[in-house]
């Protein structure tokens, strides 16, 4: 049975909620197991962590993810509570709220007592105000001891609260109180899942231990069937925790919850005997070891490779190193002995630049080898093992520690599947496989010495080693064995049996933008590309992709060309309200940080060598300034060549549109809009004149804002947007208006009219505003006439795809801009003033209006299907 025809059947599928309490990008684990219960026939839905305050949906192939904002109200409460004084504390520090405040008070004091002192010497031994001095001294002295009372109580008080504080740092074996982001996780999570009502939930890790049987227990008291299963992805008592309340909190929450999952599954069986024996559990848990999938392996070759990222030929000897960087990793061990390894080279895998990282750097600066060490980016977990593919050993550097000892690294899979012999510490799990199978060579660990030995031995057995990675030991390493077992478990916990695989689910799915009203997931919103590989033009692509158009491109060129490959980034802000397909995308957020901008330096520089550039923003986030410029630099001494392409307002000149277009959407623009978009506008031409780079637009009215550009126009995947729906054939047809925001669209100058049409029946008036992309394209092809803008003078992404679809659009065109692309689109040009007139016209020739929509489609056909795009990049990316 087809993808589609399972979808079609959701309802009938069992429902699985697969929860963890990360982001779910980069975890593996997570991600497969999502995939493979898709692909037997669960309704799958992914529920991670969102990094922002909304929640975030979208589509892992078939499998639907849910990024849930997590608060922090329990945690507050109880750190708080901490805080707090006892009740005794309003009367030992009545009216002194902190340390300042005493000081206050004692100013006041001592002022008081300075002034009432004063006074006593002023009038000597006579009376004041009729109080005899006597008694005034005695006052002041009264008042004085009061004062002095009232500070050693408040002194006091605090010194109980210093001790209480104390005492709540300190674990006292309440998990709830030892590390109450758990509980803030539950209340994030458990609601959602909820919602989901599953059959089945697979809580990962022990920080979702809680919150699966707290769910699961609240759904079967609402009456509902629901199992869950603990996957414990490591030994939790065995870790070494940083902190004392984490060390008793997360062992006491697995305690209190282990016992009520219908399973527990786990990493190795090393680890699954000691949980069963610690817990005394009456089944040993099952043994699901994180290993690669078999099945994509080979496919993703071509694509550009860990040796390539690095910049090596393949003379060069290179280690490689890829996962989590951590001081228990051992990686200082390898940074040390590669001083003693002067031909070698190191590349090191890593999501984000860690602390421990830099330290390895640091280290690796005063070894004096920091230039044979490369720190390269992570790949989508699909991609793996072909990327590491073209290093000579893989390195797995473990210090002794407990889980280290328990079980075998998911990169010991990845290294084999890689072809990789494998460089081991001697901790058990690891160095007894390695040993036993024959497929790499042990070290002491921790020493740098023997390291280099051993380094030196596998580079002299590589070939007889990787002889012996041998089909039986690359069948059981890999996913499609180790989750059989865990697909049989779910039917077994929930009794449910999905009504049958869908083996054409992809093992290699990309996760993909969603909106909340999306019941499946998104068609492919802009076709696919070629990956970025080993082709002779490595084409980067980004960092704006507004409407897709990034996305567009790639694809049309990437069609056009066997000889381009290309990678789409989509650097992502909070005021994003619709992203289309990319291969990365980058949290706005990070690139502010350092970590964040150097990991765009590293996908960048080593990997392109053609960049194009939309929208004049910087592709390493804010590392060289809020623009394109800062980069060029180091773009150039990398040699890559970049294009410059521009969409719309980051370089339309607010003033000399207005002069030109009456109806100018600046004449409306909020208060402060138009004069900080001069400055843009301005900053952005005098790049595009300076920099002397390839220079593109992709609406023919900005090439009078940039007369040295090239036009490369928008492109739309026009069979997405065909429909077989006849237009004017109704006698009151629908008319769809759909502005993104009304003053860019002049909906203002229009809308009355259109109303007027519609309440005397004339029209069937649509209103489309903050809808998604596919409500939107349902409503385009429903609709018989397209209302586009009045505002800016030329047509746009949203009139293009009107016209695939075959719809007559109406919009307010500058003929100079269009005269200078040399084109004649099919569009009803009118005036504001003049839009009744044409509705009229085309009410009264319903003929020719259907005609303006077949022209329509053969226009888009003509210029806007990505043809005569790849035309206008080609002397670019011949260059």
């Amino acid at each position: 049975m087809s993808t589609s025809a399972n979808r079609g059947k959701a309802a009938e599928r069992p429902r699985l909620a697969v929860i963890v309490a990360n982001g779910i990008t980069g975890d593996s684990r997570v991600q497969k197991t999502a995939l493979a219960a898709a692909r037997a026939g669960w309704d799958v839905t992914l529920v991670g962590r969102s990094t922002g305050k909304n929640r975030e949906h979208s589509w892992f192939g078939p499998v639907k993810v849910i990024r849930v904002p997590v608060g922090n109200h329990y945690t507050r409460r109880v750190a708080a509570s901490a805080k707090a004084g006892s009740p005794r504390a309003k009367i030992t520090q009545w009216g002194v709220k902190d340390k300042k405040g005493l000081e206050q008070l004692r100013a006041a004091h001592k002022a008081w007592v300075r002034e009432q002192s004063a006074r006593v010497g002023w009038m000597g031994d006579s009376a004041v105000a009729g109080v005899p001095a006597a008694g005034r001294k005695a006052w002041i002295k009264a008042r004085r001891g009061a004062h002095q009372l009232r500070v050693r109580a408040y002194r006091w008080e605090e010194g109980q609260k210093a001790r209480s504080r104390e005492r709540n740092k300190a674990a006292n074996g309440d998990w709830r109180h030892d590390w109450p982001g758990l509980v803030d996780l539950d209340l994030a999570f458990g609601p959602v899942i909820e919602e989901l009502k599953p059959d089945v939930i697979h809580a990962n890790d022990v920080t979702m231990i809680n919150t699966g049987a707290l769910a699961a227990a609240r759904l079967r008291a609402a009456g509902r069937k629901c199992a869950w299963l603990y996957d414990a992805h490591e030994y939790v008592a065995g870790v070494e925790w940083r902190l004392p309340v984490m060390d008793s909190a997360f062992p006491a929450v697995e305690r209190e919850f282990i016992g009520k999952a219908d399973a527990v599954v786990t990493v190795s069986p090393e680890i699954a005997e000691i949980i069963r024996s610690d817990h005394k559990l009456p089944k040993t848990p099952l043994v699901v070891r994180n290993t690669p999938i078999r099945g994509v392996i080979g496919e993703n070759a071509g694509r550009v490779s860990v040796r390539e990222a690095c910049g090596l030929g393949d003379d060069v000897p290179l280690l490689v190193y890829s996962g989590w960087i951590a001081s228990e990793r051992g990686l200082g061990t390898a940074v040390e002995g590669l001083a003693q390894l002067p031909d070698y080279h190191l590349a090191v895998v890593a999501g984000f630049k860690s602390d421990e990282l830099t330290r390895l750097l640091e280290q690796a600066t005063q070894l004096e080898v920091r230039d044979r060490i490369h720190v390269v980016p992570y790949v989508a977990q699909h991609e793996v093992a072909d990327y590491l593919s073209t290093a000579d050993l893989g390195l797995i550097c473990s210090k002794r520690t407990i889980n280290y000892e328990l079980s075998l690294p998911t990169k010991t899979a990845e290294y084999l599947h890689a072809g990789l012999p494998i460089i081991a510490s001697d901790v058990q799990t690891l160095s007894a496989y390695v040993r036993e199978h024959g497929v790499g060579e042990v070290f002491v660990s921790g020493d740098a010495e023997s390291f280099v030995e051993a380094v030196t031995r596998g580079v002299a057995n590589r070939a007889a080693m990787k002889e012996r990675i041998s089909d039986e030991v690359l069948t059981e390493l890999s996913w499609e064995h180790q989750c059989e077992g865990l697909m049989r478990l779910y039917t077994e916990i929930s009794g449910k049996t999905p009504p049958g695989p869908v083996p054409d689910a992809p093992w290699d799915a990309k996760e993909r933008p969603a909106s909340d009203d999306q019941a499946e997931p998104p068609a492919l919103l802009m076709g696919e590309w070629t990956p970025l590989g080993q082709t002779p033009v490595r084409l980067g692509l980004g960092p704006a992709n507004f409407a897709g158009q990034l996305a567009a491109f790639a694809s049309a060129v990437c069609r056009e060309r066997a000889d381009v490959s290309a990678e789409v980034v989509k650097h992502r802000t909070s005021r994003s309200s619709q992203d289309y397909s990319a291969d990365v995308y980058v949290d706005g957020r990070m690139l502010k940080k350092l970590d964040g901008q150097l990991e765009q330096v590293q996908r960048v520089l080593p990997r392109y060598t053609h960049l194009l550039a939309d929208a004049f923003r910087p592709v390493f986030g804010s590392l060289n300034g809020d623009s394109i410029e800062g980069d060029l630099p180091a773009l150039r001494k990398a040699g890559i060549k970049v294009a410059l392409l521009a969409h719309g307002s980051e370089v339309r000149h607010p003033l000399r549109h207005m002069e030109r277009n009456p109806y100018s959407l600046f004449h409306d623009a909020p208060e402060g809009y138009a004069e900080k978009l001069l400055a843009e506008a301005e900053r952005n031409r005098r790049i595009a004149e300076e920099s002397g780079l390839p220079v593109f637009v992709t609406t023919p009215d900005l090439l009078v804002d940039l007369p040295m550009a090239t036009w490369a126009p928008l492109v739309v995947d026009v069979d997405a947007w065909a429909c077989d729906q006849p237009v004017m054939e109704r006698k009151r047809p629908v008319v769809l208006h759909a502005p993104s925001a009304r003053w860019t669209k002049g909906t203002d100058r229009v809308l009355p009219l259109l109303e007027d049409l519609d309440r005397r029946k004339v029209i069937e008036l649509k209103l489309a505003e903050k809808l998604s992309w596919s409500r939107i394209r349902s409503l385009v092809q429903e609709a018989d006439i397209v209302i586009d803008q009045f505002a800016v003078g030329m047509y746009g992404t949203f009139a293009v795809e009107s016209m695939a679809a075959g719809k007559p659009v109406i919009a307010y065109l500058d003929s100079a801009s269009v005269e200078l692309a040399g084109v004649n689109p099919p569009i009803i040009d009118v005036a504001p003033d003049g839009l009744g007139e044409a509705l009229e016209r085309l009410l009264d020739d319903r003929h020719a209006a259907a005609r303006i929509g077949i022209d329509s489609v053969e226009y888009v056909r003509t210029q806007h299907d990505g043809t005569a795009t790849a035309a206008a990049l080609a002397s670019f990316l011949d260059s």
